[in-house]
């Protein structure tokens, strides 16, 4: 007997509820997607999504109601393959890499995508950050060797931008993690400012606002300049910068920042800057942008309890409907308790080898959470049939 599709309202986790539905196998129905706005039902880039998961899947049915209000999607195989798509310009391609990590690794083949449109717009993850910040969340649970090659870099409005995404690894099920221990130093700063159709010396103006925060973090820090000239430029002038924290163990923390109309260059470093420094000070092993992609492989895995160490702050509004819509697909829940840390947040060169107690910045104390939760065994529905 076929399961009835599980019912949702609204707009709010689109993607997730696609793409949790697609992993588990479940039919489901959205309705009432913006029914009270002035421009009732789906968006362009909602559409856009829908199709483009219609290529990676075979044997899905999509169903949109006349006015766009109800979308019944009942998910088929992922199959993966060599495509290409082009994203409306309404959203970055970030929008439409994020949810496809996900389902890449449990396909019947390897996922090489070409996707046009806009690189960075300050919505939407960008691919700078998802190749320096999201890549290394899947490599802790056994999924590596991802590629994402910038052909073009576009900025908004009119984008111009040009990506290739590879996505090699196929999985049977991903590794449990186990990531209980204090939250690791930031050892080292790392990032990458970008500017299309401006002036170069405008990365370089970034650059400077940055360090000018970071400065006194005390560690290691470079940041690479990219100045796209020609066709490597887009359509549209912009700049903009990625920075990522880097600790030992090889857990890391990011933040980007976008040029928009009347602010200078120096002003986007300063404001990535220390946007970064809140996500370090938030404390745990992963930022806000990485959690619900940790959290969707820990129960993807194996039937083992994983562990791993959150800041206070990232259990959030978007944290809490996350659980409760894992719960809803696949029966299980999460345990939540109280960590105490007195790990510094920053490790400078001088510290490396030795610690300094006089230090009060850096030994603040920190909120932190333990989340346990049991991996449903999730095996990969193509190498079950083969």
């Amino acid at each position: 007997m076929v399961a009835p599709p599980l019912m949702f309202s609204g707009h709010l986790d689109f993607r997730l509820h696609l793409v949790l539905a697609t992993l588990a196998g479940r039919a489901i129905k959205i309705d009432k997607i913006r029914s009270e706005d002035m421009e009732p039902g789906l968006k362009d880039y909602e559409i856009s999504f829908l199709r483009l998961l219609e290529k990676v899947t075979n044997g899905s049915i999509i169903e949109i109601s006349y006015t766009g209000t109800t979308v019944v999607y009942k998910p088929g195989l992922i199959v993966n393959g060599t495509l290409t798509h082009s994203c409306p310009i309404s959203r970055s391609i970030g929008y439409f890499i994020e949810p496809l990590l996900l389902l890449a690794p449990f396909g019947k083949s390897a996922l090489s995508l070409t996707l046009t449109g806009i690189t960075s717009n300050g919505i939407d993850l960008g691919v700078d950050t998802i190749r320096t910040a999201i890549f290394p969340i899947y490599e802790k649970f056994g999924i590596s060797r991802q590629e994402l090659r910038i052909a073009r870099r576009g900025s908004p409005p009119l984008g111009g931008g040009e990506v290739t995404l590879f996505l090699p690894h196929i999985v049977l099920c991903p590794n449990t993690l186990h990531a209980v221990v204090d939250t690791p130093p930031v050892l080292k700063i790392r990032g990458i400012a970008y500017s299309t159709r401006v002036s170069p010396d405008s990365v370089n103006r970034i650059i400077d606002g940055a360090r000018s925060i970071l400065s006194g973090t005390k560690c290691e820090t470079f940041i690479y300049s990219d100045v796209a000239r020609g066709e490597e430029s887009g359509k549209s002038p912009g700049f903009g910068v990625t920075l990522v924290g880097e600790t030992r163990t090889g857990w890391c923390y990011t933040s980007e920042a976008v040029g928009e109309a009347g602010v200078v260059p120096e002003e986007v470093g300063k404001r990535a800057a220390c946007a970064l420094l809140k996500e370090i000070a938030i404390g745990g092993m992963v930022c806000r942008v990485q959690v619900a992609t940790l959290i969707t492989l820990m129960v993807l895995g194996r039937e083992d309890i994983g562990r791993v160490l959150l800041g206070a702050n990232v259990i959030d509004e978007s944290f809490v409907r996350l659980l409760r819509l894992i719960k809803l697909f696949w029966g299980t829940e999460a345990r939540i308790k109280k960590h105490e840390s007195d790990e510094p947040m920053f490790e400078s060169e001088d510290d490396r080898d030795e610690k300094d107690d006089d230090t009060d910045s850096n030994n603040e104390q920190v909120e932190e959470y333990v989340l346990s939760i049991k991996g449903t065994g999730f095996v990969n529905a193509n190498k079950k049939i083969a």
